[in-house]
C-alpha cells in the first residue's frame, strides 16, 4: 500500500498510511462505545437509588473517570504530553472496572445491600447484573483502546508526524482546502 503525503496547516509535511487512519477510526469507535457503556452504567446505578449511597457514588465516580478517559483519549493519542497520563488513567480504570464486575457477579446481594436500593431485591439484582455486564464490556474495551493507542503512538513515531490523523481518500497529494469539509474529529 502506498503512503500519501498531506500538507497540514503549518510548514511541515505529515504522512500517514491507511493502516494508521483505519486504526484511528477504530480507536475513536471504541471510545464512543466506552462513552455509551459508562453513561449507561451511571443511569442503571441511579435507577437503583436516585440519590446514590457512598458505594453507589464511588461506582458512578468510576464511570465518570471512564468517560473522562475516553473523551481525553480522543485528543491525547498523538501528543506526548497527555499520552502517558491517558495510558495510566485507562489502565487504572480498567483494573477497577474488572474488580467491580467480579464483585457484582460474585457478591450481588452484598453489593446491592451497599447500594441501599429502593427497588425489589430481584429487580435490583437484574439491574445490577446488567451494569456488571457493561463493566465487563468496559473492561475489555479499555484494553482494546490501550492497544490501539499504543499502535497509534507507534505509527506517529515511525511516520514522523505529530500524531494528527488526516483522512486520505486516495494516494494523491491533498490540499488543506480539500480537508476543510471533513467532519470532526478529522478537521485540521
Amino acid at each position: 500500500m502506498g503512503m500519501a503525503t498531506i500538507t497540514m496547516g503549518g510548514n511541515h509535511n505529515s504522512s500517514i498510511t491507511p493502516r494508521h487512519y483505519n486504526t484511528h477510526k477504530v480507536f475513536l469507535f471504541c471510545n464512543y462505545i466506552l462513552l455509551g457503556a459508562a453513561s449507561s452504567c451511571i443511569f442503571l446505578t441511579l435507577s437503583l437509588r436516585l440519590i446514590p449511597s457512598l458505594c453507589g457514588f464511588f461506582f458512578i465516580l468510576l464511570q465518570v473517570f471512564t468517560i473522562a478517559g475516553a473523551v481525553s483519549g480522543c485528543a491525547a493519542v498523538g501528543t506526548n504530553r497527555w499520552y502517558s497520563a491517558h495510558m495510566v488513567a485507562t489502565v487504572l480504570t480498567a483494573i477497577f472496572q474488572g474488580s467491580v464486575s467480579v464483585l457484582v457477579f460474585t457478591r450481588t446481594g452484598d453489593f446491592l445491600g451497599q447500594l441501599k436500593s429502593y427497588v425489589r431485591e430481584e429487580d435490583g439484582a437484574v439491574i445490577l447484573k446488567l451494569a456488571g455486564g457493561l463493566t465487563i464490556l468496559i473492561f475489555c474495551l479499555e484494553w482494546v483502546v490501550l492497544t490501539l493507542a499504543f499502535f497509534l503512538k507507534y505509527y506517529a513515531c515511525v511516520e514522523g508526524n505529530s500524531g494528527a490523523v488526516v483522512p486520505v481518500r486516495s494516494g494523491k497529494v491533498q490540499q488543506d482546502e480539500d480537508l476543510k469539509d471533513w467532519p470532526w474529529p478529522f478537521q485540521v
